[in-house]
C-alpha cells in the first residue's frame, strides 16, 4: 500500500504547483497591465488625448463645384472622412483581412492571441484593428524582444480604452484616416484620390482590396513599384472576403482575374490642377493667419490645423483653361523654336540686342536664381559660385516634346538659364463680372519649372487693350456714339500740353493712314492709334487715369498722352477686373478667389464681403461693350467668327484650333506691344470675362513679325479653345445671349441707322467713300 501512496502524493504536489504558477501568471499579467496603464513602461495617453488624438490635418482647398483642388501640408496629406463616406466593401475587406472577429471582441482577440502564442505567429497574428490604431496613434516602434513585449502590452491597454471611448464604426474610420499609404497618401481619402483618382465612396471592390492589402505593409505592397506582388496581395484580400461570406466565389474569381487598374495622381504642391492659383492662395493664407488668430491668441497653422478653404475656382473651367493653354502654347513654342535656330538667330532667344546687353540679362538672371542664393548661404565666394555655374551637371528640364514634359539632360546651370528663357510665357484669368468670382487662373505653362505667376506677379505693357479706357472717358465726358467719326490722319499733340515735354505724334501700327473719317467703332476694332490720340487729347490723360483707377488698377499711371497706346505695365488680374466693369453695366467688382474659410470642426472663420464701386453709367458701359463687339465682328478679333478662304491655310498654320466659328455675341480687344513683345486678348460674354497674355521672359524675346507675334495669334487662340470647351459643357451655364441693353439707352449704338440717314442726305454713294464704318 505504501508503494501506491507516493504517486498520489506526487500528483497532488503537481496540481498545487500548477495552480500556483497559473495564479502567479494571472497575477503577473494583471500586474503587467496595471503597470502599463500607470505609465511605468512609458507615457500612456490620457482620456483627454484618447478623446482628441493629435493628428496633423492638411488644409483642403475646395472648388466652387465641390472638388478638391489640392491641399497644404508638411508631412501629412490627411483629410479625414466619416464612416458614412466609406463604401461597405472597403469595410468588409478590412474586417475579413485584418480582424474577422472585430465586432465580437472588446479590443483584444483572445482566440487570435492564443493561436499566435501557440504557433509563434506562423498561422497569423493577433493584432486587432483597435490595437493597430493604438499603435498608429500612441506607441512608438520598440527595440529588442522585451521592448516589443512591452509595446504589445501598451497596445492592448490602449485598445481596450479606445473600445470604451469610441464605437466600432468610429475606430474603423479613425484607423483608415490615419494610415500612411505612401506617396503623400495619408489616410484613405488621399489614398483613393492618389491611386485611383476618386473619392473613397466611389471605389470599386477590387480597388478597395488593393488599399486594404497595403495595410499589412505599404512599402512592401506598393502598387507603383511592385505591381505583381500588390496584385497577389489584392487577390488574397478578395479570397478573405469570399471566405467570410462578403462576396461569392464567382465574384471572387471574376475580381481576381481583373488587371491592376492604378490611376496614379500624385498630390504635391507643384502638381495637379490650379497649381499657380494654389501657390497664390498659400501666400494669401500666410498673411491671413497673421491677422486672424485662434481664440487662445496663437496662429492657425495652414499645414496642420485642417482648415477648409472654399474658393471661387470651378474645377471644370480650370481644366478647360489649362488644356487650352497647353494646346496652344505647345504649338506656338514649336514655331518659335523654328524661327530661332542659331542659323536664323545667332543670339537666340534674344532679338536686336548687343552682346553686352545679353550678358547683363544673363548676369541678373544668374544672381536672382535659387541656386545662387543657396550657394551664397553655404558661404561660397562669388568667384566660386560663378565657377559652379559653368560646370556641367545632370538635371531634369522642361520639354514640350517629352513625356510629362520633362527630360533628363546634362548642361551647365548657366546654359539652363538661357534654355529656359527660350520658352514663351503666358497668363490667363477668367471671372464672372457680376460677382467678381474668379473661375479659372493659369499663371504659366508649368508650375514645376516656371514658378513665376504671370497672372498677379507679372506685369507687362497692355498695348491696345488699354484703349477702351480712353474711349470710355471720351464717351462718358463727351457723349460720343460708336457711330461718331474722326479723321484717320497723322495727329500730333503739341509740346507742354498734358504733361508732354515734346511733341507727340503716334503712328498707326502699319505706318499708314486711310485719310478717311473712321467711326469710333471701326477705329477701335482696327486699333487705329491716330483716333485714340485725338480722344485722349480731347478728354485729357487725367480723366483716363481716374477711370482706370476706379476700375481697380493700383499702379502709378503717369498722366501723359502716351498711356493711350498702352505703354503702362499691368497684370492680367487687374486687367480682367477692369474689363468686368464694362460687362457688369458700369459697376466694378473686385475679383475674389476665397469665399469662406472653416476650421476642422466646421466653424466659419472668414467670409468674403464683395467690394464694388459704381464707375460708369449703364449707357456708357453698354456703349463700350457695343464698341468692343466690333472687334470680333470686323476687326482684329474677326477670326473668332469667320473663315476666310484665301487665308484659311495660313491661319490654320498660325492659329491653334482655327476656324472657331463662334456665332454668339462676343466683345473683346486684342493688344500687341512694340516689336511683338506682348500679345493680349480680352474677351467677354455677358457672364464671363477672360484675359490672356503671352510673351517672352524678357521684352527682347519675341517673334520677328506680326503674323505670329500679334495678340490675335499669340493670345486669342487660348481664349477661343477655352470658350469652346466651356460651351460644350452646358452645366457651366456660360451665356450665349446678347449683352443686356439699358431700358432707356441715351447713346445711339446702331450705326446702320446713321448710314441710312446719310444715304438719304446724299445724292450718290461716292459721297460716303470718305467714311469707314
Amino acid at each position: 500500500m505504501a508503494t501506491k501512496a507516493a504517486p498520489k502524493k506526487g500528483f497532488k504536489k503537481f496540481i498545487k504547483w500548477f495552480w500556483i504558477l497559473y495564479g502567479t501568471g494571472i497575477l503577473a499579467a494583471v500586474l503587467l497591465f496595471l503597470l502599463a496603464s500607470w505609465g511605468v513602461f512609458g507615457e500612456m495617453p490620457t482620456f483627454e488625448r484618447l478623446e482628441n488624438p493629435q493628428t496633423n490635418l492638411a488644409t483642403e482647398i475646395l472648388s466652387s463645384d465641390g472638388e478638391t483642388l489640392g491641399k497644404f501640408y508638411l508631412d501629412d496629406n490627411r483629410t479625414p472622412v466619416s464612416f458614412d463616406e466609406l463604401p461597405d466593401h472597403l469595410v468588409n475587406a478590412l474586417i475579413a483581412t485584418e480582424d474577422a472577429r472585430y465586432f465580437d471582441h472588446a479590443g483584444i482577440d483572445a482566440r487570435g492571441t492564443l493561436r499566435a502564442f501557440i504557433f509563434l505567429g506562423t498561422k497569423g497574428g493577433a493584432s486587432t484593428i483597435s490595437q493597430q490604431l493604438s499603435k498608429l496613434l500612441f506607441t512608438k516602434k520598440p527595440s529588442g524582444g522585451i521592448g516589443r513585449l512591452l509595446q504589445k502590452v501598451k497596445e492592448w491597454v490602449i485598445a481596450t480604452r479606445l473600445e470604451e471611448q469610441y464605437t466600432k464604426e468610429e475606430i474603423i474610420q479613425m484607423y483608415l484616416n490615419q494610415y500612411d499609404f505612401l506617396y503623400n497618401a495619408d489616410g484613405i481619402r488621399s489614398a483613393a484620390r492618389i491611386y485611383f483618382g476618386k473619392e473613397p465612396i466611389d471605389l470599386r471592390t477590387e480597388e478597395s482590396a488593393v488599399l486594404v492589402g497595403m495595410l499589412k505593409n505599404s512599402s512592401l505592397f506598393n502598387p507603383i513599384r511592385r505591381e505583381e506582388l500588390t496584385k497577389n496581395r489584392r487577390n488574397t484580400v478578395l479570397g478573405q472576403m469570399e471566405k467570410y461570406g462578403y462576396i461569392t466565389e464567382q465574384e471572387k474569381d471574376s475580381l481576381q482575374s481583373l488587371p491592376m487598374d492604378i490611376n496614379f495622381n500624385p498630390e504635391s504642391h507643384r502638381e495637379g490642377l490650379a497649381t499657380y492659383f494654389r501657390m497664390y492662395l498659400q501666400r494669401w493664407l500666410n498673411d491671413w493667419v497673421k491677422e486672424n488668430k485662434k481664440p487662445d491668441g496663437s496662429e492657425y497653422n495652414i499645414y496642420l490645423d485642417g482648415l477648409k478653404v472654399y474658393t471661387t475656382i470651378d474645377s471644370r473651367m480650370q481644366k478647360n483653361a489649362e488644356d487650352a493653354v497647353e494646346a496652344h502654347m505647345k504649338r506656338l513654342q514649336a514655331e518659335f523654336f523654328v524661327q530661332n535656330t542659331l542659323e536664323r538667330n545667332p543670339t537666340t532667344p534674344f532679338l536686336d540686342l548687343e552682346d553686352f546687353e545679353i550678358a547683363n540679362i544673363m548676369e541678373r538672371a544668374m544672381k536672382n536664381s535659387a541656386r545662387w542664393r543657396a550657394l551664397k548661404r553655404q558661404g561660397l565666394s562669388e568667384n566660386e559660385i560663378r565657377a559652379s555655374f559653368k560646370e556641367k551637371a545632370e538635371m531634369t528640364v522642361f520639354d514640350w516634346n517629352s513625356d510629362s514634359y520633362e527630360k533628363d539632360t546634362v548642361m551647365t546651370p548657366l546654359d539652363s538659364i538661357r534654355y529656359y528663357k527660350t520658352f514663351l510665357r503666358t497668363a490667363m484669368m477668367s471671372m464672372e463680372p457680376q460677382t467678381g468670382h474668379v473661375k479659372a487662373w493659369v499663371g504659366g505653362v508649368d508650375y514645376k519649372h516656371f514658378q513665376y505667376d504671370n497672372v498677379i506677379q507679372g506685369a507687362r505693357q497692355a498695348g491696345s487693350t488699354f484703349k477702351p479706357f480712353v474711349y470710355a472717358a471720351a464717351i462718358d465726358q463727351l457723349r460720343y456714339s460708336p457711330c461718331d467719326s474722326l479723321p484717320d490722319t497723322q495727329y500730333c499733340i503739341e509740346p507742354l500740353k498734358h504733361g508732354n515735354m515734346e511733341q507727340w505724334c503716334p503712328k498707326n501700327s502699319d505706318g499708314k493712314y486711310s485719310l478717311k473719317n473712321r467711326t469710333l467703332k471701326n477705329a477701335l476694332a482696327n486699333s487705329v492709334n491716330t483716333i485714340t490720340a485725338r480722344l485722349i487729347d480731347q478728354v485729357g490723360p487725367g480723366s483716363v487715369v481716374e477711370i482706370a483707377k476706379n476700375m481697380g488698377f493700383t499702379k502709378e499711371i503717369l498722366e501723359v498722352p502716351s498711356i493711350a497706346l498702352g505703354t503702362v505695365d499691368f497684370n492680367v488680374y487687374e486687367m480682367v477686373g477692369a474689363y468686368g466693369t464694362f460687362a457688369n453695366q458700369g459697376v466694378y467688382v473686385k475679383p475674389v478667389m476665397i469665399t469662406r474659410i472653416e476650421d476642422k470642426n466646421g466653424t466659419v472663420l472668414y467670409e468674403y464681403v464683395p467690394r464694388t464701386k459704381d464707375v460708369l453709367s449703364k449707357d456708357v458701359a453698354y456703349t463700350m461693350v457695343n464698341l468692343m463687339e466690333g472687334v470680333t465682328e470686323g476687326g482684329s478679333g474677326t477670326r473668332l467668327r469667320h473663315t476666310f478662304a484665301k487665308e484659311q491655310t495660313v491661319y490654320k498654320e498660325i492659329v491653334t484650333g482655327y476656324p472657331y466659328e463662334f456665332q454668339n455675341p462676343i466683345a473683346g480687344k486684342t493688344g500687341t506691344t512694340q516689336n511683338q513683345s506682348d500679345g493680349w486678348f480680352m474677351g467677354m460674354v455677358p457672364n464671363l470675362v477672360t484675359g490672356v497674355w503671352v510673351g517672352g521672359d524678357n521684352r527682347s524675346i519675341h517673334f520677328k513679325s506680326l503674323a505670329y507675334g500679334q495678340g490675335a495669334s499669340m493670345a486669342l487662340p487660348i481664349w477661343a479653345l477655352y470658350m469652346k470647351a466651356n460651351y460644350e459643357n452646358e452645366e457651366l451655364g456660360i451665356s450665349m445671349e446678347a449683352f443686356e441693353e439699358p431700358e432707356e439707352l441715351s447713346i445711339n449704338v446702331d450705326c446702320t441707322k446713321i448710314l441710312e440717314e446719310k444715304k438719304q442726305e446724299t445724292d450718290t454713294e461716292d459721297d460716303l467713300e470718305d467714311l469707314d464704318f
